[in-house]
């Protein structure tokens, strides 16, 4: 039986920033980088206009000097508020109250917490005490799919279960400028802070996706392409060359896997122009189908696992025939795939 996601709810971080500003921030910490002009130049070709970070661009925490104990407070502090506000809202929409949800998911990667946010919303949202949960806490960008192939099998398990996801992220907690490469200045430009959440059922609360299969993949030998690093002075986000082919070297297996089935509507992680285009074009869909992770990288940047919730929300807004076959790819560190299998419920 399917698993049905309720339109997500998706909170920003209260900070917008534009390109500009983060184009002149690298100018004012690197003036004499050997290859400014280049770095300026792809950070305003990275296809994102605006973001959101959590503080401001100019805070110890991001721009600023602060080590690693003073940037992983503030990023979980300010992931759980956005991930309550987020879960809250979610409630709210689908007509629950906390004591309505038999388990929680969560995904969050970017500031170490112990508990983490699966425990720290429950007293928040009012959950029950044996309310079953579950921290995601090294996802990164495929964390929100995982999760909700987690509820999904949790609800598969428990019928009639109510399964609360929620992803947060403040990924500006590696915006770091003692990393000097073209690859960290991009990351910069790249992310934005956020949370998301949604209401996972084996009947449906309203419109949305229900998802019919699943599929997690690893790719061999790709421990380096996307790493985390933790140092002293902050969270590292690194990646090698390789890492510019790895949605191409895992397209083939989602293609193995998806058979015969061909969408009508996707639901693309948006890590990239080319991961967005890539993916597009190897589920046979052209760039109208792919509008809503374009939309959502140039608006808002790439949210890490919060990213597939946002496309989701976005296509809620223009959404599919009932029925609508559909696929949503993500893709987090080493190199890691989740996919889903769904179609649209109206």
């Amino acid at each position: 039986m399917p698993a049905y996601v309720s339109r997500p709810h998706t909170v920003f971080g209260d900070h917008k920033v534009t390109t500009g500003d983060i184009a002149d921030d690298i100018r004012a910490h690197h003036p004499g980088h050997p290859r400014l002009g280049a770095i300026l130049r792809v950070v305003r070709g990275c296809g994102v206009d605006t973001r959101h970070f959590s503080r401001p661009i100019d805070a110890p925490t991001v721009s600023g000097p602060a080590g690693i104990e003073d940037r992983a407070g503030a990023a979980f502090a300010d992931a759980l508020s956005m991930a309550e506000r987020a879960a809250t809202a979610a409630l709210h929409a689908s007509g629950l109250a906390g004591e309505d949800i038999d388990a929680i998911v969560t995904a969050h990667c970017t500031g170490w917490a112990l508990p983490n946010l699966d425990v720290g919303l429950m007293d928040r949202l009012a959950l029950r005490p044996t309310a079953r949960h579950l921290a995601l806490t090294t996802l990164a960008c495929a964390g929100g799919a995982q999760a909700l192939i987690r509820a999904a099998d949790m609800v598969a398990a428990r019928p009639g279960s109510k399964v609360l996801v929620v992803a947060a992220e403040v990924i500006s907690s590696v915006y770091n400028h003692n990393d000097t490469s073209i690859e960290s200045m991009i990351y910069k430009a790249l992310f934005g802070d956020s949370a998301a959440a949604t209401i996972v059922t084996g009947t449906p609360l309203g419109p949305g996706i229900a998802i019919e299969d699943s599929l997690e993949y690893v790719l061999p030998d790709s421990l380096d392409r996307y790493r985390g690093r933790i140092a002293p002075d902050g969270f590292h986000f690194d990646s090698t060359k390789k890492a510019l082919s790895a949605a191409d070297d895992v397209l083939p297996t989602v293609l193995d896997w998806l058979g015969p089935y061909r969408a009508d509507f996707a639901v693309v992680h948006p890590g990239s122009p080319r991961i967005i285009q890539d993916t597009a074009a190897a589920l046979g869909l052209d760039a109208h189908a792919a509008r809503h992770s374009t939309a959502t990288l140039a608006a808002e940047g790439n949210l890490g696992g919060v990213s597939v919730f946002r496309v989701l929300e976005r296509t809620h807004d223009e959404p599919p025939a009932d029925h609508a076959r559909g696929v949503a790819v993500a893709y987090g560190p080493g190199f890691t795939t989740a996919a889903l299998r769904c179609h649209w419920q109206s």
